[in-house]
């Protein structure tokens, strides 16, 4: 670790941001020496604001067809052999209910971008959550949509959406999608959401094809400009069913210093530990959690969906209701627990959060 990196990450510690050329020189130096500092600072950061909490969120994977023909995606429109499905809004519920008497307070309903689910049916499913569970939080990952439309999901009763952003290199974005796609319009959709009052997340793959060093500076100065509550950072991982079939995934060491310079960069913000960390490596959310993360997004839907949902190969997807137990246990092994507070960004709340009373369920 040179003393320029040193200075680098204590400044990012200390809530000053950098430029993108402090960016960039930061991620030319991933030697061990360097993570093991990096990590250590964003674990303290992230105890200061949450304590050794990890928060569950309840996913709902409610379809898999999809109007998109985005390059790196497995359920993209162009893929004949994946098989397809939506969830029927009872079905939503009965999960939900599972999810609820399993501890969870937080749903979070993904899916492609499906025009069967128009506005009048999230809109209805949005309402009848809230109705069965007034206290938990409903998230949306539905993709880009108009303002008016985030405007319904918002009216009735959505608390937040996420939309990773995947790059914010305009270049390599036409990269990664096609033409009728564009960085421009993705970013209008993640301002519309922050300015109708969502908890937004964004978000970013690393090692996708064509990423270089200063796509990822450009991913981490649009973090710091936007300021999310949450941000997705996970690996690539090819799908056979894609044009990026044969391209190298990206790797589990990259992802975990980035999760650690994200934490520093945004001290309060909400950051999973995601399926393709577990993919990619047994223990990889275990890692992403000392590296900075404090969500985990168990799976709360029906085992087929599950089996159909398929971003990418070899995606692991724990069962929740037989998962939780074993993956309190893991967290347990590296100082953390399961929190089944609603875990809202703290400035949702007004406050950063008591630690001293936390709540543990398993």
């Amino acid at each position: 670790m040179t003393a320029k990196t040193k200075a680098l990450i204590d400044q990012l510690a200390a809530g000053e941001g950098l430029r993108r050329e402090g960016f960039l020189a930061l991620l030319g130096d991933e030697e061990p020496e360097t993570a093991r500092y990096l990590f250590a600072r964003g674990r303290k950061v992230r105890q200061a604001v949450y304590g050794r909490d990890v928060y569950m969120r309840g996913l709902i994977e409610c379809g898999n067809y999809c109007r998109n023909d985005c390059f790196y995606c497995g359920i993209r429109k162009s893929n004949r052999a994946a098989s397809r499905y939506r969830l029927t809004e009872e079905e939503i519920l009965a999960c939900c209910q599972n999810g609820y008497d399993l501890g969870f307070r937080t749903f979070v309903l993904q899916g492609g971008e499906d025009p069967y689910f128009d506005g009048d049916r999230v809109c209805a499913v949005i309402a009848a959550i809230k109705a069965d569970h007034p206290d938990c939080a409903v998230t949306l990952s539905l993709g880009e949509k108009s303002r008016d439309l985030y405007r319904r999901y918002r009216a009735a009763g959505a608390d937040r959406y996420l939309l990773r952003h995947e790059t914010a290199n305009a270049a390599h974005y036409q990269m990664l999608h096609p033409a009728n796609l564009s960085l421009e319009n993705r970013k209008r959709c993640l301002y519309d959401l922050k300015e109708l009052g969502f908890q937004v997340g964004c978000g970013f793959m690393v090692g996708s094809p064509g990423q270089t060093d200063a796509c990822l500076a450009d991913d981490l100065q649009f973090l710091q400009d936007f300021q999310p509550h949450m941000v997705g950072i996970g690996p690539f991982i090819p799908h056979s069913a894609t044009p990026f079939a044969k391209a190298a995934a990206g790797t589990l060491k990259r992802t975990l210093f980035l999760l650690a310079v994200a934490r520093l960069l945004l001290p309060q913000v909400l950051m999973p530990a995601t399926t393709a960390l577990a993919t990619i490596d047994p223990i990889g959310q275990e890692q992403g959690i000392l590296a900075g993360a404090n969500v985990v997004m168990p799976n709360l839907s029906p085992a087929a969906a599950r089996e159909k949902y398929r971003l990418y190969d070899r995606q692991a997807n724990g069962e929740a209701a037989a998962g939780l137990r074993d993956l309190s246990r893991r967290l347990a092994g590296i100082g953390y627990r399961l929190s089944v507070s609603r875990g809202d960004h703290p400035a949702e709340q007004g406050e950063q959060r008591n630690h001293t009373d936390g709540e543990e369920k398993f």
